[in-house]
């Protein structure tokens, strides 16, 4: 018997290869929402995803996810080989994602460990209906799906070309009676086979999209062909007998005997015979072997095949086609590696960066009179291997937004369905890379934006044409990289946030200052209540908003992030919602810089130029605002002792330098005590107690032990 199958080791890849699946499925899906139909590629893609998908369910025993994805994959099946005209493809559209949700909450479940107990019948009833709609709607006269049909062949194979270390074997693996879905099973040998194949042929063919085949893999065996530049042992190492095999026959034979194809006779390898088959059973076997080989002898003789030139019979229409291996093609080089080993990993060169720092900043080394030579040399080899291994190790946290962007997309379809509102989704810079950790404290944030751009921003159908608006809402999201910040946007043209709606009910929640008049609050100042816990401008609570939460949980994710929202908007004509955050939350290049007794740092790409200046170029406000002339061009003048309230810090200007940082195309100047150098900085948090000082970012420890506080440009330019 076989052994107990355990699927605790397979659960991890099982969760990650089919996340990937669907998140691909979601993106195909959505970029054909507003198309006629699906197109061919797309159609054989999810059928093959929900293939997949229910296979490797099944293996693992989740039989809702099983029944589910077999149902849809029925669906594609006859969407493929039928091609139907009278698909009402929005139903089907959701159709797919109301599966795609079905099996994610479900995958979920397994992630927490709790039991995969979601009702999929009614699902599998509805696709039932729209299956039976369709099959029905198509014209009689329409071409019924293919079943079993023979051609004449059509495509000869051609071997890729053997080298001298080229060895040839014929293999026979035989499957256990039991083994549900061998094909699957089967297509397992061949995917790991690929790895060490220059040419990899098998029998039966349609293992992926002819369920059939799993009967005969039974029955009859999965034969095999392989030319690879390996032992006997080695392909054991990759097949070898389990849970599911039973026993795999392996025979090497010349290059001419490779080419004449799958018949093994002539060799050992023959198909195991149950013990408790009866004599009679064996010889009415080889009665039929018999009557078959007379009725192949009265067929006309067909042309011998010179080496080469062995025949494989041509596939039908939108049948998958041959898996072989190119030998010159690569390896895989991908492995997945769990991300809180990765985030391990990044604390640890953080902390190689201040040793790092603490080393080469070591008082020891500013006694008078030493050699430094050699030792600058070596520091200077192992800051370059450090700033590499920084590199690296970023660009492996490094992911662009684009799932992230097409969740969005989703949100947008189904919000907009259940609204009864026509909305296009538009995607601007989706492929800017981002820390991973990043990702995961915007997503939230991000999605409850892009409802209430939805929901509150666009007007319904009918109010839009009433204004004269073009029928279509949209909604924009777009995404870029300035100043070691990444900003994403969310922009709707709908009807804009109302200011006096705004203020009026901020006066009834006591949020306003009951001596300052409506008109002294600027539009920014107005815009920003709605961030403020229980505000809401909905009088009537709907699914999506009007409860007056979410906006200020979007703040309190952004600030833990270091991140900020902005918001513009336009009455009558749409907002702009904008989330500023960093690009990384690990190490970056910085200036470390002091005024007073006070160290501070400044993200390079923020910084423009540094200059020394004299009196004549300032000019004083009788407010007391200041502003220097630089190439034409006034700056304000932040005096940064001024902003923080520190103390000893130099007075006169021509005694300190000035720091031109520019963002978003705006320019200020900040006027310093003295620049300490350029380093890398790895930037940590403020602690939680501390209230959140405009300016500042975080914090990070020098190469003395001292701590330094790192500056946020935007702050000052705001």
């Amino acid at each position: 018997m076989a052994e107990e199958f355990s699927t605790d080791g397979m659960l991890d890849m099982y969760l990650f290869e089919n996340g990937q699946l669907l998140e691909q499925l979601q993106e195909t899906v959505l970029e054909q929402k507003d198309a006629e139909c699906f197109d061919e590629d797309s159609i054989n893609e999810i059928f093959r995803t929900m293939h997949t998908i229910k296979g490797s369910s099944g293996i693992m025993m989740f039989d809702n996810i099983t029944a589910v994805s077999h149902k849809l994959e029925d669906v594609f099946y006859f969407l493929r080989e039928s091609q139907p005209d009278n698909v009402p493809h929005v139903e089907l559209v959701e159709h797919v994602l109301e599966v795609e949700d079905f099996i994610s909450n479900e995958m979920e479940k397994i992630r927490n460990g709790d039991p995969v107990d979601g009702d999929s019948s009614g699902i599998i009833a509805e696709l039932d209906k729209f299956l039976d709609k369709i099959k029905n709607g198509a014209a009689e006269d329409a071409e019924p799906i293919p079943e079993n049909v023979h051609e004449e062949p059509k495509q000869f194979y051609i071997a890729p070309v053997a080298t001298s270390a080229s060895r040839f074997y014929k293999i026979y693996i035989t499957f256990y009676p039991e083994t549900e879905m061998a094909n699957v099973h089967a297509y397992k040998v061949v995917y790991s086979l690929k790895e060490i194949a220059e040419d990899l042929l098998y029998s039966p063919e349609d293992i992926i999209s002819d369920e059939a085949s799993s009967e005969v893999i039974i029955q009859e065996g999965f034969r095999l062909l392989l030319q690879a530049q390996c032992s006997e042992e080695d392909i054991r190492k990759v097949v070898s007998e389990g849970y599911d095999i039973k026993k795999v026959d392996i025979y090497e034979c010349k290059a001419e005997e490779f080419l004449q194809g799958f018949d093994f006779g002539g060799q050992d390898i023959v198909p195991q015979i149950d013990l408790e088959s009866s004599v009679e059973d064996i010889e009415a076997r080889k009665e039929a072997a018999e009557e078959k080989t007379g009725k192949e002898e009265a067929k006309p003789a067909k042309p011998k095949m010179a080496p080469g030139d062995f025949v494989i019979k041509s596939k039908e229409p939108g049948k998958q086609k041959k898996l072989a291996k190119d030998k010159k093609s690569e390896k895989a080089t991908f492995i997945s590696v769990d991300v809180r080993k990765m985030d391990q990993l990044m604390e640890l060169i953080g902390e190689l960066v201040i040793s790092e720092s603490v080393v080469l900043q070591n008082p020891d080394l500013k006694v008078p009179g030493l050699n430094l030579t050699n030792f600058n040399k070596a520091a200077s080899q192992l800051a370059k291997i450090s700033t590499d291994l920084q590199d690296v190790i970023m660009s492996m946290r490094m992911v662009p937004l684009t799932n992230t962007f097409q969740k969005m997309n989703r949100i947008v379809f189904d919000v907009s369905r259940k609204l009864g509102k026509d909305i296009e989704f538009v995607m601007v810079g989706e492929h800017t890379e981002v820390d991973k950790n990043i990702i995961e404290h915007i997503s939230d944030p991000l999605m409850h934006i892009v409802r209430n751009a939805v929901d509150h921003g666009i007007e319904t159908n009918e109010e839009r044409i009433d204004s004269g608006k073009a029928d279509k809402g949209k909604v924009t999201l777009s995404a870029k990289t300035e100043a070691g910040k990444v900003w994403i946007s969310v922009e709707d043209n709908g009807k804009g946030l109302n200011r006096d709606k705004i203020i009026s009910k901020a006066r009834r929640l006591g949020m306003l200052d009951d001596n300052k008049p409506d008109e002294a609050y600027t539009d920014k100042e107005v815009y920003q209540f709605i961030t403020l816990p229980g505000f809401s401008t909905n009088e009537q609570v709907t699914e999506y908003s009007g409860r007056g939460v979410g906006m200020d949980v979007v703040v309190q994710n952004l600030q833990a992030v270091g991140g900020a929202l902005d918001i513009e908007s336009t009455p009558g004509f749409g907002s702009i919602m904008s989330l500023k955050i960093p690009l990384t939350l690990a190490i970056i290049d910085g200036i470390v810089l002091e005024t007073g007794n006070s160290s501070f740092v400044m993200e390079m790409s923020a910084i423009k130029e540094f200059i020394r200046v004299k009196e004549d170029m300032m000019i004083h406000e009788p407010n007391g605002e200041e502003y220097i002339m630089i190439r034409g061009e006034c700056l304000p003048v932040i005096r940064l002792g001024d902003w923080y309230g520190l103390e000893d810090y130099k007075q006169e200007i021509e005694d300190g330098i000035m720091l031109i940082i520019s963002v978003e195309e705006k320019n200020v100047a900040i006027f310093i005590d003295k620049l300490i150098g350029e380093q890398e900085i790895v930037v940590k948090p403020i602690p939680s107690y501390i209230k959140k000082v405009k300016g500042l970012s975080g914090c990070t420890q020098l190469g003395d032990g001292s701590i330094a506080l790192i500056l946020d440009p935007i702050g000052f330019i705001e």
